[in-house]
């Protein structure tokens, strides 16, 4: 956990530069190579003590809007936070705790993702509420068939 050193100076640069250190071009080929990984666990590999979680999100996004392929970003963004949230996939039984779980992934993801997306964000959250995911579903990444067909490709 970060204790505010993350925003100190040019967190842009230093994200970029923690990104070239480790060999990748840009932020997203760095996160592709850690697919289903949560975004706090990719910042604390970029930077345990000055990089936030917020602050990969944020770089993930501009480069996926330069590459014309934000879906895809929000379907990633969603993979991993269903990661974060539910490590052993899409619950058998809807329990309390676990209809918490799903509900946390869910409305983080609504959160995180641009304003454009509300819409089909709210389709696919109730397409998985009304027919969920088969128990122990995990998608390992955006190009996930389930997610692709609840948030198919859009750009031009």
């Amino acid at each position: 956990m970060t204790d505010g050193r993350s925003w100190q100076g040019n967190w842009k640069a230093r994200l970029y530069e923690r990104v070239r250190e480790r060999g990748y071009s840009s932020l997203t080929a760095f996160a592709e190579a850690r697919p289903a990984v949560p975004l706090v666990e990719l910042a604390e590999e970029l930077g345990e003590d000055d990089v936030a979680g917020v602050q990969v999100l944020s770089g993930l996004l501009a480069e996926a809007e330069q590459r014309r392929q934000v879906t895809r970003f929000v379907r990633d963004v969603l993979v991993r936070l269903l990661s974060q949230s539910l490590p052993n996939g899409w619950p058998a039984v809807m329990d309390d705790g676990n209809r918490f779980l799903v509900a946390k992934a869910l409305g983080t993801w609504s959160a995180y993702i641009p304003d454009a997306y509300g819409e089909r964000s709210a389709r696919a959250r109730a397409a998985l509420r009304a027919n969920p995911p088969p128990p122990g579903w995990r998608p390992l990444g955006p190009d996930d068939d389930l997610l692709r067909m609840l948030l198919p490709d859009e750009e031009t």
